[in-house]
Parts: C-alpha cells; structure tokens; sequence
C-alpha cells in the first residue's frame, strides 16, 4: 500500500504479525505514527519491508533488524532517534538499505560493514558523526552509497582506503557516491579516478583543500554528474588535456581554475550544466563557449573577473519547457544589455558594468511573450528611464534593478506583471507618487523603492492590495501626508523602513496588528525564487543597530520597523508592545512625546531600540531590564527622568546612549541622590526623597553626630559588634544583587 491513511490502524502490527508467508510489506506513507516492539515476530519469510514515511518520531525497533530474508529494508523519512541499535544483526540477505531523513546520531554501526551483499546504502540526511571508516571499502558490491548531509569529520581519503576503489581490483562497481554536506576534510585522493563504473559523485559543501590533476578522473569514463562546489581545491591541468568523460552536469564552484579560461569544456558535448562561479578566471569569454551555452541549461560564471560584451543570449525551445538559466553576475561584463530568447528562464547581470539603457533588452523584440522570471540588474550603469513594454514580460517574477541611475517614473505597463513577488527599485533617481500600476501586482512579497525621490501621500489602499506583503522598504525619499490606518491590514508584514521622509501625524494605534511581528515570521514558507535552490533568496537592505546589513537566509526569521527621521508626533502606540516578535524598532529623530509604554519588557526578543532625539519624558519603565536579548540602546536626547532601571544589560551600554535626558544611576556618573557627577567612577545608591525641605537633612545631621561615636565606639570596643556589622553589610549587597535582573 502507498499513500494511505491508517493513522487509525493503532494494531496494525498485531495483524502483520499473524502472516507468516508475508513476501513484500509497503506501508509507505501511510500516516503510521506508532511502531511497537515485538517479543516474537511470525513474518520471517519477509523479503521487502517498506515503511518510509510515516514519522515514527521513536528509536527505531530491534526487531526490525532480526528479519533474515530481508532484501530490502526502506526506514527513510520516520523521524526514527538515537543510534542505530547494536549488533548482532542477521542481514546476510540484504542488498538495499534506506534510513535516509532520519534523525539517527551517533555513529555507524560496525554490523553494517558485515553486510557483504549490500548494493544499495542510504544513509543521507541523519545526524550520523565521526570518522568515516575504512572498512566502507569492504563493502565490495555497493553500487549505490548515500552518507550526505550528516555530520561526518575527518580525511576523506578513509573512504578510499578499501576494496571498491582498490587500484588492483581493476574495475568497481560503485556507481554513485554522495558525500556531500558534511565536515570531511583533506584532499581528494587520486583513487578516485580507479572508479571506472561512476557515474554520480557529489562532494559539495565540505571542507576539502589541495590540488586536483588530470589523475583524479584518469579511469572516469561514465561520469557524467560531478559536485564538488564550495571546497577549497584547486585544479591543474594541462592546456590541452581532453577528459575521458563526456559529462552532463559540473559543479566546481569556489575551486581556483584560472585565470585562463578551461578550455577542456570545449570537449564536452553533453554538458547542460555548468558551475565554474567564483573560480578566478579573467578575460574574455570565449566565442565557442557561448555557442555553447545554447545547450547549458544552468550557468554560473559569477564572480569572476571576465569582462567584454555578452552576445545575444540565444536557447531552443524544448518540448518539456525546462527552465534555462544565467547567472553572469559580479563581472566585469560592459556594453549595452544583451537580447535574450524568449525562453530563458532566470537572467542575473547584476553587479557589472552594463550602460545605457533597458530598451535593448525589453523592447526590441515587440508582440512575443517572455518566459523570463528573474531578471537582476542591479549594481549596473544603466541610466534612461523605465521603458514602458512590460506587457511582454508577464512571467515575471523577481525584478531587480536596484543601484543604477534611472530616471522618470514607474511606467503603467508594470501592471502588466501580475505574477511579480519581488520588486527593487532603490537607490536610483525615480521621481513622481506612489505608482498605482502596482496595485495589479497583489502577490507582492517585497517593495522596495528606497533612496530616490519619490513624493506624495501613501494610498491607502497600499494596506489592501498587498495581503502576502512581507518586506516594505520606502526609506529616504520624499513621501509626506500622515500614515494611513490600512497600513496595519499588512499581517505578513515583516520588515517596514520608511525613515527618512516627512510623514507627519500619529503613528497609527493600529500597528499591533502586524501578525508577522507578533510570531516573529510570517505564513509565506518559499522565499527562494530560483529553480536551484540557494541561487537567489529573497533578501532585504536593513538598517539596524546603528549599521545597514543585508539580510537573505534568515529573512524569515527578522522583524523591524524604522519610522525614524521623520516629523510624526504623539506618543508611543502601547500597541506597540503586542510586537512581541518584533526585533528591532526606531522611532528616533521625530516630535514624539509623552511616555515610553511600561508593556515594553514584554516584548523579549527585542535586539535594536532608538528612541533618541524625541521629546518623550517620565522615567525608563522598569520593564526595560527583562530585555536580555537587548545589544544596541539609544535613549539620548530626550526629556527622560529618574533613575536608569538595573540589570546586567543596561548598565552595558555606554554613556551616550542615556546622555542629553535627567538621568541618573550607572551607566551615568550621576548620584540620584546628590545630581553631582561622582568623581572617579564611584557611585553610591540612596533611595532618600530628593524633595524633602532641608530640616530633615539638618536633623539628620545632628542624630548623626550624636549618633556616631556611640555606634562606631561600640564597633571599636566589641569584636563580635564589628563582624556582625560587616556580614549584614555582605548580605545585603548579595541582597541587592540579587534583585537586579540577571539576563
């Protein structure tokens, strides 16, 4: 059976149990959530057992691993916990092996190098650590092995050392090998080219270094898929080596293979996937490498350092409507924009030296419909306005032109693009309002228009057209006008920045209805536009702390609101603090006034606050010492009074972020008793009411006279006085420590 639901077959195993002929068992995904020990099992004739997918969420049963007919064992994607249990296990029948999408840890179990039948191992995606043994490569007929995405450490020559990349056995039968995602180490053995059967070998994203020779592949005639991007190696080989592969996909990313162009690519005549970004190559592209990319489905060249014209960008179409992408980015590539075919897919320029402007890429060819769904060029010097023939363009997307020169307005065509999900357009010189053509494009996920000179009010319907709208970035431009109350209709709203214009007015009482603030995410799961994953991830430019950082991977995760630089007044919303996800808020450098809200330790998560250069007055509420997470604070230049509320947090940060207000209390070198600066760092506390006439203090003088010498003459004569007096004081600082929170 696959795919159905028994999550209420709670003895199901209790009836498998009663067939003793029972040849092949499949149960994947059928929503089995119990799986129980068994005393005695009566299915001994078991041949196949399936049982992925279910999410067991247990350590998996010892029974399991008594079964002495089985052929094929699948466990993959239970959730199963802990190690694998310890021998002995009767497997001398078993050729396939599946545990992948687990949670097993620990380490491998020695039984498992006894299996000398296996063909098939997965063990991929678990948390499985340690050395790799070398007893792996007795496992003679593997054909199939799976130990990516684990935790495992050490050289990766270990897995070498063994019969099935043994040079005297002359051929080997592994076929596949998967070891990437994990923490291998050392360089790549020459051994690996004795695997004349391989066909699929994936290295990527471990910590691999050294140099890689024609040697490495002198026996791989099947290759055909090789990944081994993000190690630190390096290849050498001759300028007129000829590979003895004909590979399909080559993904060596951050390997050092310049500067000269490989020319060996040359040779590769069903290659469709290409990865050779950020691999120090200069120059030209050459013109037989561009023919080639007709038939390169994915290529990466960036980050590198080639320069010239990119040619037209011609692809066939395919009857399967596969997805063909470029990624040229962070080169030195010039010129005017290059034509593209209407079938390609994703299209990164960004970060070269392309000029004039958009026209030769959007306009030229008229009445055709693109495919085109990522399109970024940012960081070009692209100037002209925005030309207006989007409507040809309605797959789109991810447009991207931020950081070039335009001019002029949002053209009314971008209506057209009504499957858009991300749009930059900051820092250009984009005049007039708020476009209206963006209000057809309701599955917007970002906008940011930031650091051009867009005027105007905000529509209000800005709040009700966007309902899946996660980052809203409008900051230094000239907006004006009061903000609208349908602002706070935006749930998915994670990250809103509109500083530095002259919006006026209150800040809405509404803005705790920011969901994604409350949780501290938003319900949108794919923020990774690309076909390859980790290719292009939804980002944003966020000012915080002080400082501007760039946010991708864990965008999901952050939550800001930056009203700063602005002319709003009023007080701070209380609603405020229902943000109870938020991370970082600045309302600093407008007329604000009143008090800070008492709720705001409520919010826990709280990283970044600048409320400075307001007019807010009253103490700091107590609340603002639970903040443990707190690293930037900026209170400074303000009306505030009273003592700055204790905790290891506070007291961290430095004078200035108190300064230009009627505090008192450390960080501050101000006595709340006195008003005086201390001298030499000394602070001393008195909760005395500073508002007293001067006769208490007058009469306080006196008893003190009186009082001193027959107190302090006791303390001179009595011994016993004078210890206990100093353990009271002892106690009484633990005392006070003890009550200043502690984060």
């Amino acid at each position: 059976m696959y795919n159905v639901d028994l999550s209420k077959a709670t003895n199901w195993l209790q009836v498998i149990n009663m067939l003793p002929s029972l040849v092949d068992l499949s149960l994947s995904y059928c929503s089995l959530h119990h799986i129980q020990p068994l005393l005695h099992h009566n299915f001994s004739s078991l041949g196949t057992l399936d049982l992925s997918g279910n999410m067991f969420n247990s350590p998996v049963p010892k029974w399991i691993f008594n079964l002495a007919n089985l052929v094929s064992l699948n466990l993959s994607e239970n959730n199963f916990t802990g190690p694998f249990p310890e021998g002995p296990v009767n497997f001398t029948s078993l050729t396939t092996f599946k545990a992948s999408f687990n949670s097993f840890n620990y380490l491998l179990p020695k039984w498992l190098f006894d299996l000398s039948n296996l063909e098939h191992l997965d063990l991929s995606h678990n948390m499985l650590s340690g050395k790799l043994p070398n007893v792996i490569g007795k496992l003679g007929n593997l054909e199939y092995l799976y130990l990516s995405g684990n935790l495992f450490e050490g050289e990766v020559s270990e897995i070498f050392n063994g019969n099935f990349v043994s040079a005297e056995m002359g051929n080997s039968s592994l076929i596949l090998l998967s070891l990437y995602g994990n923490k291998l180490t050392g360089a790549l053995p020459e051994s690996l080219g004795q695997l004349s059967m391989l066909k699929y070998f994936a290295i990527y994203n471990n910590r691999l270094e050294g140099v890689v020779t024609e040697s490495h592949f002198s026996k791989l005639t099947q290759l055909k898929f090789f990944y081994a991007s993000k190690n630190n190696l390096t290849l050498k080989v001759s300028e007129n080596w000829i590979p003895p592969f004909q590979a399909e996909h080559i993904q060596i990313r951050g390997w050092n293979i310049g500067p000269l162009f490989p020319v060996w690519f040359r040779t590769q005549k069903l290659i469709t996937d290409v990865d050779i970004s950020d691999g120090g190559i200069q120059g030209e592209v050459p013109t037989w490498f561009w023919n080639l990319t007709s038939q390169i489905r994915f290529l990466n060249l960036s980050h590198n350092q080639f320069v010239g014209e990119v040619p037209i960008i011609s692809v066939p179409s395919n009857e399967y409507g596969d997805p063909w992408l470029m990624y040229l980015g962070s080169n030195n590539f010039s010129g005017p924009l290059p034509q593209i075919s209407t079938n390609v897919t994703e299209l990164d320029l960004s970060d070269n030296s392309f000029s004039k402007g958009l026209s030769n890429l959007l306009c030229e060819a008229k009445n055709r419909s693109y495919k085109l769904e990522i399109l970024n060029l940012e960081g070009n010097d692209l100037s002209e306005e925005i030309p207006d023939c989007w409507m040809n363009w309605p797959e789109l997307r991810v447009l991207i032109l931020r950081d070039n020169n335009l001019i002029g307005g949002i053209p009314k065509s971008i209506e057209y693009l009504g499957n858009l999900r991300s749009l930059d357009l900051g820092r250009n010189r984009l005049k007039g309002s708020f476009p209206s053509s963006l209000g057809n494009c309701t599955k917007l996920h970002k906008i940011d228009l930031s650091e051009n000179e867009f005027v105007g009010k905000l529509p209000s319907w800005l709040g009700m057209r966007f309902p899946t709208l996660i980052v809203l970035i409008l900051r230094s431009n000239k907006f004006d006008g009061e903000l609208p109350q349908e602002l706070c209709h935006l749930k998915d709203l994670q990250i809103l920045d509109l500083a530095n214009n002259a919006f006026v007015g209150i800040i809405p009482r509404c803005i705790g209805n920011f969901s994604a603030m409350v949780k501290g995410k938003n319900e949108v799961d794919d923020l990774n536009y690309s076909y390859y994953m980790g290719v292009l991830i939804e980002s944003a430019t966020v000012t915080t702390k002080g400082k501007t950082y760039q946010y991708d991977t864990i965008l999901a995760l952050f939550t800001s609101m930056d009203l700063s630089s602005n002319n709003l007044s009023g007080d701070i919303p209380i609603s405020l603090t229902r943000l109870v996800g938020l991370r970082s808020f600045n309302f600093s450098k407008n007329n604000l006034t009143g008090r800070i809200p008492n709720g705001i330790g409520d919010m826990k998560v709280l990283e970044s606050v600048d409320l400075s250069e307001n007019q807010l007055y009253g103490q700091i509420p107590q609340s603002f010492s639970s903040l443990c997470t707190l690293s930037f604070l900026n209170l400074s230049d303000n009306n505030l009074s009273g003592m700055i509320p204790l905790s290891t947090q506070l007291q961290s940060f430095d004078q200035t972020s108190f300064q230009g207000n009627k505090l008192c209390g450390l960080p501050l070198l101000v006595n709340c008793n006195s008003g005086v600066k201390v001298p030499n760092g000394e602070y001393e506390e008195d909760e005395s009411d500073k508002d007293e006439v001067d006769w208490f203090y007058i009469s306080m003088a006196i008893g003190f006279a009186l009082s001193f010498w027959s107190v302090c003459g006791s303390f001179l004569l009595k011994r016993s006085w004078r210890h206990a007096y100093f353990r009271f004081l002892d106690r009484s600082w633990e005392m006070l420590i003890a009550k200043a929170p502690i984060c």
